[in-house]
């Protein structure tokens, strides 16, 4: 017969039901994420204050050093029509930011692409290595503007020269990325692979490209942010429209705010298109975060 005492017996002696460990954990990320926010904008705050208390102070003319309302102004004056004038030169800072964002993704996807077909050939085959690494580290080393007035003798000055150059700048970072990547891949997967029959190109796209796609990843970050700031460079000739061609074009008349707003809206739209490729990157190769 059971009785109150031996039923409460078992309930003691019962284990405890686990804790939510999945809420608790999300906890302390949370409060993470919360705090590398909370130093960002306390930061951005401070960054601003000091820029504002160097106008106030005149230690340089605002025709050197605009204050932030200026460069609102600037803002909002290229960002619509005001007084029969649309935006800058006839775009608004919006579509000059298209334009260039447009430049970059064919010019540096084409950049991308050709990075990662010499990489896996410098990976997979030595002698095209030994051929081909040379050129690859000579074009890593070039600044863009060497190369520029080049392009242009070749290809005029319409859109032709700047994809060129963006693509020559992306390239060599992924070629470099993926050959390293696709070099260093595990041998005992690759000769497992072999072993079970498969031939080289079953074993560079199953084996070998899934296990350098992290590395891979970072060269085409890097390819991008590469080919972001060389776009100024890109747009010197003939760049308006365009966010360089804007940034060229008030600087020979020294709109000093316009210039700047130029350069935050490159430095805010660069951010953003990194974030994109990170969380890509994650998606992608989600084991990389625990590596």
């Amino acid at each position: 017969m059971t009785t109150p005492t031996s039923v409460r017996k078992r309930a003691a002696d019962a284990p405890a039901p686990a804790p939510a460990v999945g809420a608790e954990g999300r906890r302390p990320e949370r409060g993470a994420r919360l705090r590398r926010v909370g130093l960002r904008l306390v930061a951005l705050a401070t960054l601003l204050a000091l820029w504002q208390l160097v106008v106030v102070l005149q230690l340089w003319s605002p025709v050197l050093v605009p204050s932030p309302a200026a460069v609102w102004n600037a803002l909002l004056e290229t960002s619509g029509t005001h007084d029969g004038v649309r935006g800058y030169q006839g775009h608004t800072l919006i579509e000059h930011l298209g334009i260039s964002l447009r430049r970059i993704l064919i010019g540096a996807g084409a950049g991308v692409v050709a990075g990662l077909v010499v990489g896996v050939l410098m990976g997979t085959l030595p002698w095209v290595r030994v051929v081909l690494e040379p050129a690859v580290a000579f074009l890593r080393t070039l600044p863009p503007l060497a190369y520029f007035s080049l392009l242009i003798i070749w290809f005029g000055i319409d859109e032709a020269p700047k994809l060129w150059l963006l693509a020559i700048a992306a390239m060599p970072p992924v070629a470099v990325a993926t050959a390293s990547a696709v070099a260093s891949a595990p041998t005992a997967l690759v000769e497992a692979a072999r072993a079970i029959g498969a031939r080289r190109g079953q074993v560079v796209t199953s084996v070998v490209l899934p296990s350098a796609l992290p590395e891979i990843l970072v060269g085409v970050r890097l390819a991008f942010g590469i080919a972001y700031s060389s776009v100024v460079a890109a747009e010197t000739v003939n760049g308006l429209p365009g966010i360089g061609g804007l940034i060229r074009d008030a600087q020979r008349y020294n709109q000093s705010d316009t210039v700047i707003l130029g350069l935050f809206a490159i430095g805010v739209s660069g951010l953003l298109i990194d974030a994109g490729l990170r969380v890509l990157s994650d998606r992608l190769a989600p084991w990389r975060r625990h590596a």
